[in-house]
């Protein structure tokens, strides 16, 4: 697999166990498929980046792919709500948040590389209002995949770092890609907007899947996913 990661400075040797523990899925290397969302990262401001270019064989790693259709995006936020720190409005949204860890918390603890979702700002702000019952579970998942912020390849253990091989430092034009960042999330945003505006008789918010003990694998949440 080649992967970049978008910085604001070259990073011929990415240091295990740097950084901070409170990222999407923990302490690791984040990490894009996608060259051009590696610049935007890159270009946190107008200032230059750069996307750091890597090989890394994946043959006897063991990934766990999120995006995978065995798991939904429950599964995604279960690992976020253990991550992040999350500012809940409600008392529901506590609940709701103990709920989903106690079942839908996928064993991701020990894995070599985690393949899913990212959640900046925008996705951030979804997940929220999902927790505090204010959009549907529809509504989240739509919101995400309309807003194509994209998937990151997150590099977690020892085993994995010493498999990453530095191949080059791409440059990143911060007048040029600052402006593409802004204008993905401000697209991502407008999404979730537009999504929110609907109200389906049929959709499934939170207190749903409380009242109704919704877990792992249930047929309604494959049901709710899929349509």
């Amino acid at each position: 697999m080649i992967i970049y990661h978008g910085s604001s400075r070259i990073i011929r040797a990415p240091e295990f166990g740097y950084g901070s523990r409170f990222n999407d899925y923990g302490l690791g290397f984040y990490c894009t498929e996608s060259l051009d969302l590696a610049k935007e990262w890159a270009c946190v401001d107008e200032n230059d980046g750069y996307a750091n270019e890597y090989s890394i064989e994946l043959s006897g790693l063991d990934i766990l792919r999120l995006s995978d259709d065995r798991y939904s995006i429950l599964h995604w936020l279960s690992v976020l709500l253990a991550n992040r720190r999350f500012e809940l409005s409600s008392d529901l949204g506590s609940r709701a948040r103990q709920y989903l860890m106690d079942h839908f918390m996928p064993d991701y603890e020990g894995r070599d590389i985690i393949i899913g979702y990212r959640a900046d700002d925008s996705y951030f702000s979804f997940a929220s209002a999902f927790l505090n019952n204010n959009i549907s579970l529809a509504q989240l998942e739509k919101a995400m995949y309309l807003g194509k912020l994209g998937e990151q390849v997150v590099i977690k253990s020892r085993k994995a770092f010493d498999r990453l091989e530095f191949v080059s430092a791409i440059s990143a034009e911060g007048v040029v890609y600052h402006s593409k960042r802004m204008k993905r999330d401000s697209e991502a945003r407008q999404a979730f907007k537009d999504e929110r505006a609907r109200h389906p008789e049929d959709a499934v918010y939170m207190i749903d899947i409380l009242r109704e003990e919704w877990k792992d694998g249930d047929a309604r949440l494959r049901k709710n996913i899929s349509g």
